[in-house]
């Protein structure tokens, strides 16, 4: 039976959060690459693999015009390149599995669902007034958002000092997956929800 990167088992694995259930693909994959194949229809990106999301997520080339934390991050380097951003997720995996003797898959989908907001705001216009209203958040959206926010979290942690991207991805995943406030992925989900709760 083929295993993540020849290395680790996905049948095994339980996803806890019944939100997220169906949108985690777990197909197991020896190189989680599919070429694009699910990028057409809508909604489709749910039978990607999970690992593979991840990797798409740290070719993005930061946020943009906004800064995190007073810096732009860039995608240290990794816009675009596929093969450098598997390189990325599979070391941080053979981190984390060194670390916790656990299967580094297992940890990815934990701290998935403990950095999903569940709820968040929107702008509504009425009669001319904008106000802020509280929503609950589609499920392909949190997890959209807490692959997002772990990416930038390595990238943050990586930029500018020697920890490389993968060391950083890993920690955050651990983190992550332990529900730590250290986690920006937690820490981001929190500052969501607290909003919302804020704006009912």
């Amino acid at each position: 039976m083929a295993k993540i990167f020849d290395r680790w088992e996905t049948s095994d694995i339980k996803v806890n959060d019944l939100g997220l259930q169906k949108y985690i693909c777990l197909e197991t994959k020896t190189i989680p690459h599919s070429f694009g194949r699910n990028s057409k229809k809508r909604f489709d990106k749910a039978k990607v693999n999970i690992v593979e999301r991840l990797a798409n997520k740290l070719m993005r080339s930061g946020q943009g015009k906004r800064k995190l934390s007073g810096k732009y991050i860039r995608g240290r380097g990794s816009t675009g390149k596929k093969l450098q951003a598997l390189h990325i997720v599979e070391d941080a995996f053979d981190r984390i599995e060194r670390r916790t003797k656990k299967n580094p898959v297992e940890v990815l989908i934990r701290a998935l669902e403990y950095s999903a907001p569940r709820e968040d705001t929107t702008r509504l216009k009425k009669g001319g007034i904008s106000y802020s209203q509280s929503v609950d958040v589609a499920p392909m959206r949190r997890l959209d958002e807490a692959l997002k926010n772990l990416a930038l979290a390595a990238f943050a942690n990586s930029f500018n000092n020697k920890t490389s991207a993968e060391d950083a991805l890993a920690e955050e995943l651990i983190l992550a997956s332990q529900e730590n406030s250290k986690s920006q992925g937690v820490k981001r989900r929190n500052e969501v929800e607290r909003i919302a709760v804020s704006s009912r």
